[in-house]
């Protein structure tokens, strides 16, 4: 089978389109025959080992561990292993494969059945694939850490982006009033999510407009956090989700600190897959409160474009891969 592989960090230009051995499930596991694969901005910090931690996990220091990237999939299950019971061959499927070796960026993939949700059936497999990590990290930062709650008034700072576009609809699918922060350019789209305020931040800062929420979810954070803290109710809480090297330590260290001062709580998402949770966002995708933006798609033997495109940070939505065509 095709597939892109690394086996060494840095930029872009690591990764090789080449031929691999086809996987074989084991006992646990469903070999699926991939239709398309979400890009993440997790792939591209996996690859340039972005920040340092990456390499601390076992058996990442030198060389990534995982050698096909790629959480996000979509497709057609192949074979089952023998203890597998939910699925079987033909079950259409989409997942979310970070905690599971990834391997998404390939024809096939075998991948424990936990990780996996029937696709929807009324959405795409490219749609399917655009899903998991962006909509699993909306769900446990608003409902988990936000404690989300009907009539919250919600802002998602960065909201056109691949998480942004997620959070603005989860939100909304909850009952929060929901406003969105993007550029001049994507604020049509956070108004086609269904955000009831939108805020240009070229424009206007939403932390000194004098507004307090119920929740800021932040994707990467651009204010200090002080600003962020003085525009929150009392009760309310800060989410961030990603990020630099420096905002992640603000965030993981000093934004705890902050939150024992006072009744605002302040820190930072890490997201886990969770079949659940995927369950749940089938929902939401199924009754139509929920829907994938794409920016665009690539083909597999191009994903070294796909990925240099969304290291630039101006994609709209999603950036996926597909494996046909």
């Amino acid at each position: 089978m095709k597939a892109i592989v690394y086996t060494q960090y840095g930029s872009p230009d690591v990764l090789q389109y080449q031929e691999v051995e086809k996987p074989a499930p084991k006992d646990n596991e469903v070999l699926v025959k991939i239709h398309a694969t979400a890009l993440n901005a997790a792939d591209w910090r996996l690859m340039r080992a972005n920040p340092f931690l990456v390499r601390m996990q076992p058996g990442w220091l030198m060389k990534p561990k995982d050698q096909i990237l790629g959480s996000d999939i979509a497709g057609t299950v192949e074979a089952v292993g023998s203890s597998v019971t939910q699925f079987k061959p033909g079950d259409a499927v989409y997942g979310d494969l970070s905690g599971a070796g990834h391997g998404g960026l390939a024809e096939y993939v075998s991948a424990p059945e936990d990780t996996l949700a029937l696709k929807p059936a009324n959405i795409s497999f490219e749609e399917a694939a655009a899903v998991p990590m962006a909509g699993i990290t909306s769900v446990q930062g608003l409902r988990d850490k936000g404690h989300i709650q009907p009539g919250h008034k919600v802002v998602v700072n960065g909201a056109s982006g691949g998480v942004g576009t997620f959070a603005v609809q989860i939100a909304k699918a909850f009952g929060a009033e929901v406003t969105a922060v993007t550029s001049t350019q994507k604020m049509d789209l956070a108004r086609s999510l269904g955000a009831d305020h939108v805020i240009d931040y070229t424009r206007e800062d939403f932390t000194h407009n004098g507004q307090r929420y119920d929740i800021i979810f932040s994707v990467g954070g651009y204010y200090p956090l002080a600003a962020y803290k003085r525009a929150l109710n009392p009760n309310g809480v800060y989410v961030m989700v990603g990020g630099t090297g420096a905002q992640f330590f603000e965030a993981l260290v000093l934004a705890p600190l902050s939150s024992m001062f006072g009744n605002k709580k302040m820190g930072a998402l890490s997201s886990a897959a969770s079949q659940k949770d995927l369950v749940f966002l089938s929902g939401l995708l199924e009754s139509g409160k929920l829907k994938p933006v794409i920016d665009r798609t690539y083909p597999l033997s191009q994903t070294v474009d796909a990925i240099r495109y969304l290291e630039e940070g101006h994609a709209q939505g999603k950036v996926v891969i597909t494996t046909e065509g």
